[in-house]
């Protein structure tokens, strides 16, 4: 059973529609895709469909992303969080499972800490805290503004956006670090990945991300931080070729002894690109 769901959010004062896909049958879970250039909710349809016996997915697109036109929001951590809170009082479950891929991550298991009740068991699956600069580039964090502004800019902003996420950059980017076979990085796969990027107000949220505006937390220390205290069992699924500075931040999350976790193929959307491998992970453990 696959059907969508609209939700009218309030999210920062602002009217923000939600559209939400509902598959399968069974108990109540929560997916939340990744946030970046490329997310949409479509990433998880796969995994959801894969997960459809035993569960009933709801699957939202994040303000800001999407492969719809977006509604201009502030776009940063309180807002994210704030979107949470809105989608849990209006979908409240409780949620059998919870599921984040990427940064979805740290917002899950924050809203996790803020709605005790909501969720019987949480999966993380190849969750990052940091954005592609501030992980690529540390040291030139004083840069970071300023690129956001000017991508964000009328004019100068859509030029320097549409230049960044043109088709063979986008198949680059994928076969880079996003999906683990390049073989899997096909013609269709990057049209469709395009076409979400190139939706109405698309720049906003891809500058807020890149630059490191959506990280939920400032540093590692305060991403394992997170997982202090009560939280539902929480399931990390580490794909085996993640790039290696994000892989080194899940190790140290695993090393803390907080989570259990399974190595599963893929890099940083293993969701997308092995759904099968995913969804048996999620059911073993």
């Amino acid at each position: 059973m696959e059907t969508t769901r609209h939700l009218d959010l309030t999210v920062a004062g602002r009217p923000v529609p939600t559209l939400c896909d509902v598959i399968g049958t069974g108990r109540d879970a929560l997916l939340l895709p990744a946030l970046s250039t490329i997310s949409d909710r479509g990433e998880m349809r796969d995994l959801a469909r894969a997960l459809g016996s035993e569960y009933r997915c709801l699957v939202p697109d994040w303000p800001g992303f999407g492969a719809r036109p977006r509604t201009r929001l502030p776009l940063g951590p309180d807002t994210l969080h704030a979107f949470l809170d809105a989608l849990l009082a209006a979908a409240p479950g409780p949620y059998a499972l919870g599921v984040a891929a990427g940064h979805g991550a740290g917002y899950l298991v924050a809203a996790a800490r803020r709605h005790p009740r909501a969720f019987e068991r949480l999966v993380l699956v190849a969750p990052t805290w940091r954005g592609p600069l501030p992980t690529a580039m540390p040291s030139r964090a004083h840069w970071f503004p300023r690129i956001r502004r000017a991508v964000e800019a009328p004019i100068l902003g859509d030029a320097l956006y549409r230049l960044n996420i043109s088709p063979p950059i986008i198949g680059r980017m994928m076969r880079a670090h996003v999906y683990a076979d390049p073989a899997h990085v096909t013609p269709d796969v990057i049209r469709a990945k395009h076409a979400v990027t190139r939706q109405q107000n698309g720049r906003f949220g891809t500058a807020a991300f890149v630059t490191g505006g959506l990280d939920p937390v400032a540093d590692r220390t305060a991403f394992l931080d997170l997982f202090g205290g009560v939280l539902p069992p929480t399931l990390v699924l580490r794909p085996e070729k993640a790039p290696r500075r994000s892989g080194a931040e899940m190790d140290a999350l695993i090393a803390q002894g907080q989570v259990t976790s399974v190595a599963i193929p893929g890099a940083l959307s293993p969701h997308e690109e092995f759904p099968t491998a995913v969804a048996a992970a999620i059911r073993v453990v």
